[in-house]
């Protein structure tokens, strides 16, 4: 076993209750995004007591942390911290003590995997490149903290970076990779109608919204569907509609609220302009009036080639068939903004105890076999071991 996998094994096997412990902590104690407070300080004192010397970002969430070489080359480890506002209902004896508050998107393990890699290879008597780690606050509020991150300089100096999500599909014991892209980009839209309103029995002598709304419910992902290139794997999505409340009156005001995600970049760049094209399309012969109100939110996660192999080869490097396949997702990700400044790739981290239902991501009942911690961290570690292709 060459040096930084011994140093990880070395660090598991003294410290491993300890990390289940940071995990449960950071899961009972979550924190939304631009919240992180306790979160910070709680990776800022960990990273301190190992003689470390943790930056808090601006505004007091999110933090990064540089050691090893100075010169050459420095590869970048990214962690998200931020919580869901949904409720926990897992009965677990760690589950959130923060009422509409809960983790059920992963970011506690994350944080804790990065601080067990961090602390494992700060263990280690020497590195090949320098490490930075990146505590993120905000990944769950678009179009993301990574930007934030980004400008007070978390990327910096950095050559490479590297991130985990959690993967409940996928057995523990289990992580998965590919080139290119890995996530979607994920945009939200917003349309507001207006209509002089009137009687359902004169709909002639007005504009009928309610009529405006179902073209447009689907008209546009039907117009969308026909314009864009079907290999994009492109899908608009209506997640809320309201108007009216009496069944003979046409309203004057509705609207329309969605989700639009996209596999491709180009595609992700355009879109905006399609979309505001086509919904003045569809209302024009009706006569209504509308605004749309289209929120960018972040570009697909692309896994760059080089970094791609890297991962792959410290994946292997755990030991025999951990490495698997995995496909695009229709999620988004805000690691995308870093991909957009360096080169660098995410793993999925099979997370499913490979007995019971297959939980997804984002509802209350979502937990986690906490057997993937021990198999993050040496993952993590294994990327500076093999840092330099």
């Amino acid at each position: 076993m060459s040096m930084l996998p011994h140093a990880a094994a070395r660090w598991l096997s003294a410290n491993y209750d300890q990390l289940v412990g940071w995990r449960r902590h950071i899961h009972a104690h979550p924190e939304l995004g631009r919240q992180e407070f306790a979160t910070t300080q709680f990776a800022a004192s960990l990273l301190a007591d190992a003689g470390l010397n943790p930056k808090v970002l601006p505004g007091g969430t999110g933090l990064t942390c540089d050691f090893g070489p100075e010169d050459g080359p420095r590869v970048a480890l990214r962690a998200d911290m931020d919580a869901l506002p949904m409720a926990e209902r897992t009965g677990a004896p760690y589950a959130s003590l923060v009422p509409g508050v809960a983790h059920a998107c992963g970011h506690d393990a994350h944080t804790a995997v990065l601080l067990g890699a961090g602390l494992a290879l700060a263990s280690a008597p020497e590195l090949p490149v320098g490490v930075r780690l990146i505590f993120q606050a905000a990944e769950e509020l678009m179009p993301g903290g990574a930007i934030d991150a980004i400008a007070a300089g978390a990327l910096t100096g950095v050559s490479r970076i590297y991130a985990l999500h959690c993967d409940p599909r996928l057995a523990v014991g289990r992580v998965a990779v590919r080139p290119g892209p890995i996530t979607s980009a994920a945009d939200q839209i917003e349309v507001t109608l207006h209509s002089p309103g009137g009687h359902t029995s004169r709909p002639h002598l007005t504009s009928d919204l309610i009529y405006g709304m179902g073209t447009l419910i689907t008209g546009l992902p039907g117009v969308l569907s026909r314009r864009i290139d079907p290999r994009h794997s492109t899908v608009m999505v209506w997640g809320a509609v309201n108007a009216g409340v009496a069944a003979n009156a046409i309203p004057q005001t509705g609207t329309l609220a969605g989700t639009i995600r996209t596999a491709s970049r180009e595609t992700w760049v355009a879109m905006e302009d399609i979309v505001r094209e086509t919904v003045s399309g569809l209302l024009a012969p009706l006569g209504i009036e509308h605004s749309v109100l289209y929120r960018r939110g972040v570009p697909p996660v692309v896994n760059e080639e080089v970094s791609t192999r890297i991962l792959t080869h410290a994946i292997e490097a755990i030991g025999p068939d951990v490495l698997a396949d995995t496909h695009q997702s229709g999620g988004g990700e805000d690691f995308s903004w870093y991909l957009e400044e360096v080169p660098g790739a995410m793993a999925r981290l099979g997370v499913w105890s490979g007995q019971g239902p297959q939980l997804d991501l984002h509802q209350p009942t979502f937990d986690l076999d906490e057997r993937a911690l021990g198999v993050g961290v040496r993952l993590l570690v294994n990327l500076i071991e093999h840092a330099i292709p």
